[in-house]
């Protein structure tokens, strides 16, 4: 007789270790990354009930559901939580997190110790303001406009200080991937050979060091005008308002490339692996993210058109807007021309990267409407400027997220997910989103004002629509989360590269050992040398189909 012996398990990132404190003092780039995703899916979805709660209230032209004053401590509630907790960080510390070390052939992050204290200072942060805001209330919306912001009642400073903490994790999290990308590249992983996701974040993380700190001053002097009296924006302590807006849209329009840039990054990695094809125009796209980050930092003033800057100014700021959308068109042209001829897979991925270039392209051209000087007139603080955002930040950016969380899936867990109902819940999520949020056009085009808890009778019928598609657009949120949490456990084990891609990150095993690799890579050829495809089309490899 002979005795067998069970191989023990291969060690990996997951089951290097299992305690909670394991978990909770790790360094890991990767367990960092799942913590943040953890994180950030708690206030996605508490954001996403706040939403609710504001679209049953619209169904309705009367405020007979929340009332007013309640209505705004809902609306500020969504877009303190959505912009600030989730948008902001998403992509960049959870995929970025988990995946640039890997894609640059890198052990970790340069700074791991600052890499595990950027996930404490954004849970100290944003729990401290949600407890805030549910407790308190605020109701100045996510831009703490003065001078009401400086004269309300609510709770402004102590939710501020939750953001203002929020913003050093940030800081911290750019200064990371900046330091990372230039100094532990694996040998032969030249600038021109770096994937377009490491690209798209190295200028994400460039926009978070440089524009964060004047967003972190001006939430300090807001507070600082309400706490001793020191007038700074408020006309009646000889403050000015406007001084307020330049300095908020400042840091917050380049924050919106801090949302977008990364979700770019996602798609040209999606584009590239699900059409067999390279990157049409490869150093194109990624000096396009270095222009978007740049040119990013000189168009705050658009936003400002009614606010009584001079003519000139508002004329200069326009040309500009519409220069910084030339870049973004070189990505869209470039991701369409890698599509011609590809061998494409309409995989689940692929199906969310498309659903990306579409509504990002509507919310990008609609963004050419309010950067013309008479048309934001007309438009500006109505329900368009709310659908031109939605389809930037949250159509798109979540688009791509969700994209690239079902792209890497395997890669960070080990499991395959069921790819039928992927598809389903990504074409439920573009059609939710377009009900919701497309009837919003007309309603602002048609003068209906934004941050109203009532409206007039003649709205009711495109706002019953929006709050049908709001509902539609819920349950494509829903099954990820439902279908990728049941594969943790039912899911079939993913092989090391399920979609014979070429990245570094497909080259180490699913999940990746504690270390990455076991031997130090070394780079000869761009990360999208593919061979040419099967002309009956490319099916991914052991991608579970149920």
């Amino acid at each position: 007789m002979t005795a067998t012996t069970a191989a023990p398990p291969r060690r990996n990132y997951l089951n290097e270790r299992y305690s909670i404190i394991s978990w909770l003092t790790t360094t890991d780039h990767k367990r960092i990354g799942v913590l943040y995703m953890i994180s950030i899916t708690f206030f996605f979805f508490l954001g996403g009930a706040a939403a609710t709660a504001i679209r049953l209230e619209l169904i309705t032209p009367a405020a007979d559901l929340l009332g007013p004053e309640l209505y705004n401590k809902f609306f500020s509630l969504h877009g303190v939580i959505m912009v600030w907790f989730f948008l902001v960080p998403s992509i960049p510390t959870v995929l970025g997190n988990f995946l640039l070390p890997l894609m640059i052939g890198a052990s970790d992050v340069a700074f791991p110790r600052l890499n595990l204290a950027s996930w404490y200072i954004y849970m100290i942060g944003s729990l401290f303001a949600l407890i805030v805001t549910l407790v308190g209330g605020v109701d100045t919306g996510w831009t703490f406009y003065t001078p009401y912001s400086t004269t309300t009642n609510s709770a402004v400073v102590l939710t501020i200080l939750g953001i203002f903490i929020v913003g050093f994790s940030s800081i911290l999290t750019g200064l990371n991937f900046i330091v990372t990308t230039h100094t532990m590249r694996a040998p032969g992983m030249g600038w021109s050979r770096l994937p377009l996701f490491v690209w798209s974040n190295y200028a994400t993380a460039l926009i978070m060091v440089l524009a964060t700190p004047v967003l972190a001053i001006t939430l300090l002097l807001v507070m600082v005008e309400r706490l001793f009296g020191i007038g700074i924006f408020d006309p009646a302590l000889g403050g000015d308002p406007v001084l307020f807006q330049h300095l908020f849209w400042f840091y917050s329009h380049p924050a919106v490339y801090i949302m977008i840039l990364p979700g770019m990054g996602v798609v040209s990695e999606t584009i590239a692996t699900f059409a067999r094809n390279r990157i049409f125009g490869y150093k194109f796209v990624a000096l396009a993210s270095l222009a978007i980050a740049a040119l990013g930092f000189l168009v705050w003033g658009h936003h400002m058109f009614v606010a009584g800057q001079s003519a000139y100014a508002a004329l200069t700021f326009s040309a500009l807007s519409y220069l910084v959308a030339i870049p973004s068109a070189i990505k869209v042209f470039n991701w369409t021309a890698t599509l011609f001829k590809g061998f494409i897979s309409l995989s689940t991925p692929m199906l969310y990267a498309l659903g990306f270039i579409g509504l990002f392209t509507i919310g990008g051209l609609t963004g050419l409407f309010v950067a013309a000087l008479p048309v934001d007139v007309h438009v500006h603080d109505t329900y368009f400027v709310v659908a031109h955002f939605h389809y930037i930040m949250v159509g798109g950016m979540v688009s791509a997220y969700l994209g690239g969380i079902h792209l890497w899936w395997p890669k960070i867990t080990g499991r395959l997910y069921p790819e039928r109902w992927g598809r389903f819940a990504a074409i439920l999520l573009f059609a939710g989103f377009n009900l919701t949020f497309f009837p919003q056009f007309l309603l602002g085009y048609w003068g209906m004002p934004r941050r109203y808890a009532s409206y007039a009778p003649e709205y009711q019928v495109l706002n019953v629509l929006s709050t049908a598609g709001a509902s539609i657009l819920a349950l494509g949120y829903l099954l990820p989360f439902a279908y990728l949490f049941w594969s943790l456990r039912y899911g079939e084990k993913a092989p090391s590269n399920p979609y014979d891609a070429t990245g570094l990150e497909w080259q180490t095993t699913s999940p990746p050992p504690k270390d990455n690799f076991v031997r130090k890579p070394v780079v000869t050829s761009d990360p999208y040398n593919y061979p040419p495809g099967d002309p009956n089309g490319f099916i991914p490899q052991g991608v579970q189909d149920g």
